[in-house]
């Protein structure tokens, strides 16, 4: 029984976790400083983003299985359904019923985001089995990435922001965008490990596509840009002009530590990266959430006390 329960955990993936709960995580530091929090639509965009990106994860795997992107033995975590653990059966029931109970969530949100939240849902869930199958599963044409910045990033952010507070803000599309660069991080680790599977099995990623040295100067950049894009954020922060754009108390310089942190962290990945191989990578995968989630608690800290 405690086998089978680690399997599943191993299975959902928690390592990357973290790349679903920045984003909300980000959007309720927002919502505080700009007073907007509520806390039931919060909770429910939690708990909606971790059902969506477990079921996301689950897809991934038992579709990865079906097209023979997964081999046993293979360098990464071990996949359940492709060593026998589980049944490719019981994994497809598990995604569908995790797809639901998602959906079930999201409808709570109908009452503080409107009906249009309907579709998006729809739209989301969609996504979620899109990644991986359908008649051109995105992940297998090079737009994994550009999936995980839209769906880990751009959406859940705005949306979290947008179903307490009612509108849209400039700086929580900047923040969409930063936590979007950071999650498609945690992809290209994930695909840098696996690019000799992947192109053995036909799986077109852009790892696959334009190569190691490439997807390593991607990772290296996208943090750095991530940082770079809230710029005006962090100078309105560190000096205290923020009273043209919303009511705020003037915090210390010590704020600046926190970009200064995260690109340290996120250098020490990216030489992990370009000098590490195979299963050794697996801990980065780890780490780069890691890195993407210290982030997301500093910042939302620092928003929530000078709120």
């Amino acid at each position: 029984m405690k086998r089978q329960f680690k399997i599943w955990l191993e299975c959902f993936r928690l390592r990357t976790l973290p790349v679903s709960i920045s984003g909300v995580v980000i959007a309720i530091g927002l919502a505080v400083w700009l007073h907007h929090f509520q806390w039931v639509p919060a909770m429910l965009c939690l708990v909606f983003a971790l059902l969506a990106q477990i079921a996301s994860n689950t897809a991934n795997e038992y579709f990865d299985y079906l097209h023979g992107a997964d081999k046993p033995g293979r360098v990464g975590p071990r996949r359940g359904v492709t060593e026998g653990d589980i049944k490719p059966a019981t994994l497809r029931n598990v995604t569908f019923a995790l797809l639901a109970l998602a959906a079930i969530v999201g409808c709570g949100l109908i009452p503080y985001g409107g009906w249009w939240l309907l579709p998006v849902g729809i739209v989301i869930v969609l996504g979620a089995l899109a990644y991986s199958t359908g008649p051109y599963p995105l992940s297998y044409h090079g737009l994994g990435e550009l999936m995980v910045f839209i769906f880990f990033g751009l959406v859940p952010v705005n949306l979290t922001f947008y179903v307490m507070a009612g509108t849209f803000a400039p700086f929580v599309v900047m923040f969409s965008i930063a936590i979007g660069l950071m999650g498609v991080n945690v992809l290209l680790v994930n695909n840098y490990r696996d690019v000799d599977d992947d192109r053995k099995a036909g799986k077109m990623t852009q790892t696959v596509l334009r190569g190691r040295p490439v997807t390593a100067f991607a990772y290296l950049i996208n943090g750095f840009m991530a940082i770079a894009i809230l710029a005006s954020f962090w100078l309105m922060i560190a000096v205290g002009s923020g009273k043209s754009f919303q009511r705020v108390n003037i915090p210390p310089l010590w704020t600046l530590a926190i970009p200064v942190l995260y690109l340290v962290m996120h250098t020490a990945s990216w030489y992990r990266l370009r000098h590490r191989d195979g299963a050794a990578l697996n801990p980065l995968l780890g780490a780069t959430a890691r890195n993407m989630l210290i982030f997301t608690i500093l910042i939302t800290i620092v928003l929530i006390i000078y709120s």
